[in-house]
């Protein structure tokens, strides 16, 4: 199988998940970090609700039943949702309204989404309606959790939603399996929603006023996504630095540009962390201290930059990891209820803006990653520029050599320059202008996360290159690059004669979505992870 991180999660062992579970993620409404959603996600560790939480929930809700008692109108509990907000809607009818809501929401489209989505999904909705302030009864989020620790995954289709009044389509695909309706899917397959939680021994919510808008009313699907891509992102900004040491290496280039004293006077962190960094990953080379009486005074860009460029990214890394750690912490749901005043407040906490603006930033940073790295790439396999052999290869003319591989890198830079776009540039009207702008946060969040995977295969590339380029240099790497060199040699062969390449880029690609090359590095040198 090649390299396809969309199914990293799609199956989750029993085994993987006890293995990964040193103790359940509990979920609060403030305490949720993005990387206990990653482990809930992709590893399977299991969730709880605390009891003060469940009762603060019940509190909540028992507070809110007595305002509606008074029968004033609250939208989307006794009312209409979107332009539909002035009608009033009997009480004989109102939950009626609510299996309607969800059922006429559900109407997403194209591919599902993988299941570490879903269940980053479902975590983040659990937590946003624990928080206290959605007014709905524990059981809905017990449920979920429930969902989440057994292994019942909603099939939500990708496409649907426009990131303003939340998430709206692709939640309501969850809601619908919560209710007994929808498909699911678990260890033993797809199956209508109503069984797979009876296998599991769930009872489907029969739902009260006000909780299926609170159900699907919320930014959790692009938050699910954007959770994933930049844990991801932080790995490639560590991979990006181990290439680009590793490329310099190759092409005999020298780490002065990296001394400390540059960033001092440039005190961006993400540059100086970067600096540091690439002197660990250099030191003790024979290459670098055979510059010591070198005439050569400075690198190209690529080589020279990497703290400015790289760093960068990691600036930019770190700022969506902000925003996403208010957002998964948040109320996005609307109306909101505030029980210490006792009064339900309408208003826009749905609104994607945030994540989506986050998700467009990181998308554009990611893609500098690829774009640089296929730069050095490009250089290693020039003659004229590297002072290797042709293409890395010793028979130039009857060989092709990796050639090709650059070819194939050009191609997903120039995929990647039409993905960085902005989706928040865009907006288009809904409910009858009602919904007048959107954030088309989901967007946004999935084009990341693309950009995301083309950029893993851009940096496997270049790491093919540079090993290939090291074979060819007398003097030795240092440690931690040698010590990359020895595990991708493991792996993936010297290339002394033409062969199909792209199960070797796969091959890399899935060494550094699994992290074993910078566990490799940070084992061999003080080496700090994004």
């Amino acid at each position: 199988m090649g390299f396809t991180p969309d199914n990293r999660c799609d199956i989750l062992s029993s085994n993987e998940s006890d293995e990964a579970s040193p103790g359940a993620v509990r979920i609060d409404g403030t305490t949720l970090s993005v990387d206990r959603v990653v482990s809930v996600a992709r590893r399977g560790v299991a969730v709880e609700m605390p009891p003060e939480v469940r009762a603060r929930m019940a509190e909540c809700r028992e507070s809110l039943e007595k305002l509606l008692a008074e029968g004033l109108p609250v939208y989307a509990v006794n009312t209409g949702v979107g332009d539909l907000l002035d009608v009033r809607i009997p009480e004989e009818d109102l939950r009626a309204l609510q299996v309607n809501l969800i059922r006429s929401h559900a109407c997403g489209v194209g591919p599902p989404l993988p299941a570490e989505v879903v269940r980053a999904m479902m975590l983040l909705r659990a937590n946003a309606l624990a928080k206290g302030y959605s007014a709905v009864r524990p059981e809905l989020v017990e449920l979920l959790v429930s969902m989440l620790n057994s292994r019942v995954h909603p099939v939500v289709p990708r496409q649907g939603s426009v990131g303003a009044s939340g998430d709206l389509a692709l939640l309501a695909h969850v809601a619908l399996v919560m209710i007994g309706e929808g498909t699911a899917a678990s260890d033993e397959g797809k199956r209508p929603g109503g069984d797979a939680l009876a296998d599991a021994g769930l009872e489907a919510v029969k739902l009260r006023p006000k909780e299926a808008i609170s159900l699907i009313n919320g930014t959790q699907a692009m938050t699910a996504v954007g959770c994933l891509a930049v844990e991801d992102s932080a790995n490639l900004v560590d991979i990006s630095q181990i290439a680009a040491a590793m490329s310099l290496e190759a092409l005999k280039g020298t780490s002065a540009a990296f001394d400390e004293c540059i960033s001092r006077v440039r005190p961006h962190k993400g540059q100086a962390a970067v600096a540091g960094n690439m002197q660990a990953l250099v030191r003790d080379s024979q290459i670098m201290i055979s510059h010591k009486h070198c005439t050569k005074v400075q690198d190209a860009y690529t080589l020279r930059c990497v703290p400015q460029v790289i760093g960068a990214t990691l600036d930019a890394v770190w700022h969506a990891t902000g925003v996403l750690g208010i957002e998964i912490n948040s109320a996005t749901d609307n109306p909101l209820y505030f029980m210490d005043e006792a009064k339900v407040v309408s208003g826009g906490n749905f609104h994607g803006q945030p994540v989506a603006l986050a998700m467009d930033y990181l998308g554009l940073a990611i893609h500098e990653l690829g774009a640089f790295s296929e730069r050095r790439l490009y250089r290693l396999l020039d003659y004229k520029l590297s002072g290797l052999p042709p293409f890395l290869t010793r028979h130039g003319g009857l060989s092709s050599g990796m050639m090709m591989p650059q070819y194939v890198a050009a191609s997903i830079v120039s995929e990647n320059k039409v993905l960085v776009h902005p989706a928040s540039a865009d907006s288009i009207p809904t409910s009858a202008g009602q919904e007048d702008h959107n954030s088309m946060g989901m967007t946004a969040a999935w084009k990341a996360r693309h950009i995301v995977e083309n950029t893993t295969r851009l940096i496997a590339i270049e790491l093919l290159a540079a090993a290939q380029g090291l074979d060819f240099v007398s003097l030795s790497s240092s440690p931690p690059i040698e010590s990359v060199r020895e595990l991708i040699r493991s792996k993936v062969p010297r290339l002394d004669e033409d062969r199909p390449l792209t199960e070797d880029i796969d091959t890399i690609a899935r060494m550094i979505s699994e992290g074993v090359i910078v566990d490799s590095v940070e084992a061999a040198c003080d080496f700090h992870r994004a």
